[in-house]
């Protein structure tokens, strides 16, 4: 796709698939569920283009990265952020810090990378989910099903080998139609044996942003891997809180812009909108420099509003 090249990294006892384009300063972009590299195309072109290197890898357990294990309890935020910082060793030895754009999981691992490794880090534009301090009295599950119930999709992904029977049913690219196309402002539920509350056959019409060679591309990825990979980082939610006590009150100290869509699943989640805009982000991030809310724009920002994320990310990181 427009010169983009595609490499295999190898790190931590993983081989890394990493797609990239252009010279410059490295802007490293960290994909989400259930994504790959493949979700930050339009941004690595446009990068490229404007005097940065662009790299996109796809994260252990997804994709063309092979030789990631089967445990959930190998894809903790310190296994994950540990691959982040070998590849940025592995490709980018002579930049001691990096520009990170972080989506979904990924911006998840990208708030992590910031807590571990501030050092490596020039400047962050999250997108969609806000950077959660750890709460030292009550694990991510239980705060989850208090808020939504068991059927909520995190806590029905808990069970090995659960949801990716139901995902059988619904058929690969089904899984990734649904999931891309949710443009419901509220929670998203998947109670057992009913798939997405919805016929298993019934037809799908893309958004214009979403063409049939987009998710085929990402369904043949998911054919090949499995969803295994993907769903053990939700696996991994309560080790994480349990390896992450020696950071509890610490704050995320580098310059950060984020990016949400009003219609975003994140943005709804209780207390999330008041958090954000009413200081609570600010004190957990005191270096956040701007909050964009996008209108009629819902969780996959980066593809539905390429053109928008291109010019924010561009206009932020060119400060530095």
């Amino acid at each position: 796709m427009e010169g983009i090249e595609h490499k295999m990294i190898s790190v931590n006892g993983i081989t890394m698939h990493v797609a990239e384009k252009g010279q410059g300063p490295l802007v490293l972009f960290i994909h989400g569920f259930p994504e790959l590299w493949y979700s930050w195309r339009h941004q690595i072109v446009y990068l490229a283009a404007h005097g940065y290197r662009a790299v996109a890898p796809d994260l252990r357990g997804y994709g063309d990265t092979t030789g990631a294990p089967t445990s959930p309890a190998q894809y903790t935020t310190l296994h994950v952020v540990g691959d982040i910082v070998a590849l940025l060793d592995a490709i980018a030895p002579e930049q001691d810090k990096v520009f990170v754009v972080g989506h979904d999981w990924g911006a998840i691992i990208a708030w992590y990378l910031c807590l571990y490794r501030p050092d490596r880090v020039k400047a962050l534009v999250n997108l969609s989910v806000v950077f959660i301090p750890r709460n030292p009295t009550m694990k991510p599950l239980e705060r989850f099903r208090a808020f939504y119930g068991d059927d909520y999709y995190i806590c029905r992904f808990q069970e090995p080998g659960d949801i990716e029977t139901e995902f059988a049913k619904v058929g690969v690219k089904g899984v990734i139609k649904k999931f891309l196309t949710y443009r419901t402002p509220g929670p998203l539920y998947f109670p057992k044996g009913e798939g997405f509350r919805d016929s298993y056959d019934c037809p799908i019409t893309l958004p214009s942003w979403l063409s049939e060679e987009d998710a085929d591309y990402y369904a043949s990825k998911f054919e090949q891997s499995g969803f295994t990979g993907a769903v053990n980082y939700y696996r991994a939610f309560d080790l994480n809180w349990e390896l992450t006590a020696p950071w509890t009150r610490v704050q995320v100290k580098v310059p950060v812009k984020f990016i949400v869509g009003d219609l975003d699943l994140t943005y709804h989640m209780p207390g999330t909108k008041d958090y954000i805009h009413n200081g609570g982000f600010q004190k957990e991030v005191p270096l956040l420099q701007e909050v964009v809310v996008m209108e009629d724009t819902a969780h996959f920002i980066q593809q539905e509003k390429p053109n928008e994320i291109n010019n924010q990310i561009y206009d932020f990181i060119q400060k530095f």
